[in-house]
């Protein structure tokens, strides 16, 4: 069986950008073991599957090493490769997932991705994470990561961490994150135990970190910088309990992949 595919570069303005993901259009789902193992080849951080629905899309996501609730980068690469690729005519995206609706609009050059707010909660700091990161952050956090809050963007762009000892850790990843010298705030994610060892820019990570900062800045709108080696720029909004998200996307490559059944 051959599949289309298009890796594309999100939260990018040009490719070499932001955050890579393959993005599949299937008519019908392939067996669970096929999509894992069409993500492990591709070794991206996520890979993104969809078919198509009465209203919209069902859209499913896939680390080299497991399917996840929530990816922000590959939702926004999926319906960048559904307007641009696909032809789709709307204005607006309707994506049934594990995290429930998710809507992505065409808004000027950009995409709005509106998602769930996932406020982190002050937690005790685990040792792993403090080993791990080899930092003490000012403030610790949790929710479907746990947030380390630093004082500074220096000292985020300092750390060279242990993935061993993140890997211990029981929740899905770790977001460092200070204001931002340039930008309301930046950020770091790791999740070495779901094989991203470090993710370019981390769309999810965003739900938690934009109601964190809006909080702590006192503003609802905020600019997000992602200081990976590759980087990439986070427009956040929060509105109520839910986060849009805003960014652009470019496509890399169109290819053709053979599953072999």
């Amino acid at each position: 069986m051959k599949l289309k595919q298009y890796q594309v570069d999100a939260f990018a303005r040009q490719v070499f950008e932001g955050n890579p993901a393959a993005v599949c259009p299937l008519d019908a789902w392939l067996d669970d073991k096929i999509l894992q193992a069409i993500a492990e080849e591709n070794n991206l951080s996520e890979t993104a599957f969809f078919v198509p629905t009465e209203k919209g899309f069902r859209l499913r996501w896939f680390t080299p090493v497991a399917e996840v609730d929530l990816c922000g980068h590959a939702t926004l690469a999926s319906a960048h490769v559904i307007f641009e690729a696909l032809n789709y005519p709307g204005q607006t995206i309707e994506f049934e997932t594990r995290s429930g609706t998710l809507i992505v609009e065409r808004k000027n050059n950009l995409l709005a991705m509106n998602f769930p707010s996932v406020p982190p909660k002050p937690c005790p700091p685990p040792i792993a994470l403090i080993e791990g990161l080899g930092h003490h952050p000012v403030e610790v956090l949790a929710a479907d990561d746990y947030i380390a809050v630093f004082d500074s963007e220096s000292v985020v762009r300092s750390i060279s961490p242990n993935m061993a000892k993140l890997s211990e850790l029981d929740l899905r990843g770790v977001c460092v994150t200070a204001p931002g010298a340039m930008t309301d705030f930046v950020s770091r994610f790791f999740a070495p135990k779901f094989g991203v060892p470090e993710d370019p820019v981390t769309g999810s990570a965003h739900c938690e970190l934009a109601p964190f900062w809006a909080t702590k800045l006192g503003k609802i709108s905020l600019t997000a910088q992602q200081v990976s080696k590759r980087g990439g720029d986070v427009l956040c909004e929060l509105n109520d309990n839910r986060v849009i998200l805003l960014g652009s996307a470019v496509t890399f490559m169109t290819a053709e992949i053979d599953t072999g059944t």
